[in-house]
Formats: structure tokens, C-alpha cells, sequence
């Protein structure tokens, strides 16, 4: 039994004020559709308050962002289809792994660069459809950089074995370093790659390419001293 002293009135009071110190979100949250949206204002500018329903708007793009995805989705799709060879033509645990961690990583990205690009009304590919080596005026593109030539592909195909191994390897220093190129030529150009998505792609690719050329060297060179011993 509680005390007598304690009233059953004063009691009730008690039980509600800590029921609302128990939910304090509860008790504060505010009416959503009270809620408003600031927009910042320039250095030394004020702020502005913008009705609940404005909306958000992707940040302006430069023409070499568009061209600079819809190339890098060429280029990544041949190196998934040097990486799929792998399978037929190698029995290097080495390399078959690390085709796999390429033509992953690789695949991933195509899968952003598309979304990127379909988000802002961009087409996919510079090319007219049913003609790949073709632009929109029906000339023939020019391969991007690093990327390998119909006649080092051709090689590619055929070769087994170690000397696979070799081609591949090459091919696909040669064509990261292209990668490298085609985000350096982004960054130089004026007013590209300042979305924050697409620096962060550009960048990370950047990034990643490099540690698998380091990789590849470091195959290439240790499957030469083997070959000298």
C-alpha cells in the first residue's frame, strides 16, 4: 500500500509527468507538415525559407560528364569480355581470380554509369543502336583510350595457356591506364566532375585501377623470371 500521506490525485500527477519524461521524442516531435526547408544563402547573403513542398534538384552537369560515362561504359565492357575469355583460356588460379574481381567491380560500375546518365535524360551510348562503331552522324568512333584494337583482341582470342596469360596482362595494363586517362582528361576540363557523384566514381576508379595495374605488374614480372629460370 502507498503511503497515506500521498494523495491519489498527487499520485496521478506523478505517473503522467514521468510517462512524459520517459517519451520525450513523442512529446516534441513536430507536425510534418509544419516542417521547413532553408535554403543557405550566399557568402554573406542570408537564408532563404522555401515552401514544404520544394523539392530537390540533381546538380548541373557539363557535357563532359555525360561523354565522359557513356565512354567509360564502353571501355568497361571490354574488359568484361577480355575477362570472360579467362575461363576458356587459362588455368591460372591467379589470374582467373582476378579477371573474376575485375569483371565484378567493372560490371558494378556500368550498373551506376547507366542509372547516373538515365537519371538525367542522357542516353546510354553515343552510338546509333545496331551500329556500334558508329556515331550519330554515321562516322566511325574512335576507340577510347587504352582500349585494345580489333587486331589485339583478335590475338587475345586466340592465345591459351601462358602465352594468354601474357596478352592479358598487357591488354589490361594498357587498358587501365586509359581508364586513368579518360578520368584525368574529366578533371581538366573546365566545369567537369564537380557532381559530387561523379567525383566520387571518377575518383574511386581512379583509385582502384591503380592497385590492379600494381597487381598485374607484379604477375607479368613474376611470370617473366619464371620463364628465364
Amino acid at each position: 500500500m502507498f503511503p497515506s500521506a500521498v494523495p491519489c490525485a498527487a499520485l496521478l500527477i506523478l505517473l503522467a509527468e514521468a510517462s512524459l519524461l520517459a517519451c520525450p521524442a513523442r512529446a516534441q516531435q513536430p507536425d510534418p507538415a509544419q516542417s521547413v526547408v532553408v535554403q543557405p544563402g550566399a557568402p554573406g547573403q542570408p537564408s532563404k525559407t522555401l515552401p514544404p513542398s520544394t523539392k530537390g534538384q540533381l546538380p548541373p552537369r557539363s557535357r563532359a560528364d555525360v561523354e565522359f560515362m557513356q565512354g567509360m561504359i564502353m571501355h568497361h565492357a571490354q574488359a568484361i569480355e577480355m575477362t570472360a575469355l579467362i575461363a576458356s583460356h587459362t588455368d591460372n588460379k591467379d589470374l582467373q581470380s582476378l579477371g573474376a574481381r575485375i569483371s565484378r567491380s567493372q560490371s558494378d560500375e556500368i550498373t551506376f554509369m547507366k542509372r547516373w546518365l538515365a537519371a538525367r535524360g542522357e542516353p546510354i551510348s553515343m552510338a546509333m543502336s545496331g551500329m556500334p562503331d558508329m556515331d550519330m552522324q554515321g562516322h566511325r568512333m574512335a576507340l577510347m583510350p587504352g582500349m585494345l584494337t580489333a587486331e589485339q583482341m583478335t590475338a587475345l582470342r586466340k592465345a591459351k595457356g601462358p602465352e594468354f596469360d601474357r596478352l592479358f596482362l598487357t591488354g589490361m595494363i594498357q587498358h587501365h591506364r586509359g581508364a586513368l586517362t579518360m578520368v584525368k582528361d574529366l578533371f581538366d576540363t573546365a566545369g567537369a566532375g564537380q557532381d559530387a557523384e561523379m567525383f566520387d566514381f571518377a575518383t574511386d576508379a581512379d583509385n582502384s585501377q591503380r592497385a590492379e595495374i600494381k597487381i598485374m605488374q607484379s604477375m607479368l614480372e613474376k611470370k617473366t623470371f619464371e620463364e628465364k629460370r
